[in-house]
């Protein structure tokens, strides 16, 4: 088996295009289980067969629990990229960061806006050993590149379409 690869620091070259480029395209498909309730008893399975996974509703929200859910699975993916974003930036600029740790919580809750559903999320970034100062710039241009902070401060392009 070969040794994992951290991707190369290229990946932070400036893209000089007009239009969207897209790099990789991640497919999940979730279906609503036993309930026909995707939240209450889904399953989700990615298209490569890599991610295969139970939605159960949370206890806190009148659920079994007993498997993950949206909320989980976005935190989950919120903190990979943003500790992936900032190890590549801490690389380029020779800032050794072998014990970062990004924790994301995902809160699902009501929206006072139209009286539905909304989240809120906070991220919190640990550098131990890493300067004040260094570490604050370093969370900052993380903010600025990576995917999941942009999307939730500028939102994302969002296309819906029945099949």
């Amino acid at each position: 088996m070969s040794k994992l690869q951290r991707p190369p620091t290229s990946l932070l070259d400036k893209y000089r295009g007009v239009a969207f480029q897209p790099l990789y395209t991640a497919t999940v498909r979730v279906s609503g289980g036993e309930a026909r309730h995707a939240r209450t008893s889904g399953i989700a399975r990615s298209d490569d067969g890599r991610l295969d996974v139970t939605l159960r509703l949370p206890t806190e929200l009148g659920g079994q629990g007993e498997g993950t859910n949206p909320e989980q699975l976005f935190a989950a993916s919120y903190a990979a990229c943003f500790h992936g974003a900032l190890s590549l930036l801490a690389s380029r600029a020779k800032v050794a960061i072998p014990d970062a740790e990004v924790t994301a919580s995902v809160t699902f809750g009501r929206d006072p806006v139209d009286g539905l559903f909304s989240l809120v999320t906070d991220v919190r970034i640990s550098l131990p050993g890493v300067e004040r100062a260094v570490a604050e710039e370093l969370v900052r241009n993380t903010e600025r590149i990576c995917p999941y902070a942009k999307m939730a401060r500028e939102g994302i392009e969002c296309r819906v379409s029945l099949a």
